[in-house]
């Protein structure tokens, strides 16, 4: 089933957000919206929208609510999972969704340069790159990619069970907390988005994407 918010001769679709619109947003308000739009996700309601009018108002600027920061499994649409259109937010992806200079700066200009008033950093169930790192996976570049990830495991060491990637339960909690630890690397290594969010210009929050029902939970 979709859903429809607004038509224009054109086909039903929703409008691409104005500077203005942009600017009377609040980071709660943007929480808000994308839990709402997650809620059409998991409902099956999804927004109809035409891409092709959106391509057309997007051309010459874009005002996007939020970054989110993902994974690279092919299983996380993350426009899909907020029910977001095009010029609604930043998508950074990189296996593991963690922060690098990169990234960093990617945010930086999404929110100081580009007024989005969000960072989402949206870690999932079943993770291919968390399970790599758990089990100390070595292979060619994903070797030096996974010891991104390994500081959320090395945390976990009092863990009473089983640390392997065929606990589901150690695999859980150590998805979560590669968030957490990325949402502070974001905070400690720019200045300017910690700034940000200490003047309440943006939220920095994290999530996790549940594969086997699309719901996003919000860990922060």
């Amino acid at each position: 089933m979709t859903k429809p918010l607004s038509t224009d001769g054109e086909g039903l679709t929703e409008r691409v957000l104005t500077k203005d619109e942009q600017d009377s947003l609040t980071p709660a308000r943007v929480i808000e919206l994308l839990r709402e739009g997650n809620s059409r996700f998991v409902a099956g309601e999804l927004t109809v929208r035409n891409h092709t009018a959106q391509i057309r108002r997007a051309v010459l600027s874009q005002y996007p609510k939020a970054i989110v920061l993902s994974c690279v499994d092919s299983r996380v649409p993350v426009e899909d999972v907020f029910d977001r259109g095009i010029g609604d937010m930043f998508v950074a992806r990189v296996a593991g969704n963690f922060v690098n200079a990169d990234i960093l700066g990617s945010m930086e200009f999404a929110c100081h340069v580009s007024g989005a008033k969000l960072i989402l950093v949206l870690g999932h169930e079943h993770c291919g790159a968390i399970k790599g790192a758990i089990d100390g996976v070595e292979l060619g570049n994903i070797t030096e990619m996974l010891s991104r990830i390994r500081p959320a495991v090395e945390q976990l060491s009092d863990y009473a069970g089983e640390k392997s990637s065929s606990n589901e339960q150690f695999v859980h909690q150590v998805t979560e907390r590669n968030v957490t630890l990325n949402l502070q690397r974001i905070r400690d290594e720019s200045p300017i988005l910690q700034k940000m969010e200490s003047d309440g210009a943006i939220a920095i929050v994290g999530a996790l994407y549940d594969m086997d029902n699309g719901a996003v939970t919000f860990v922060e």
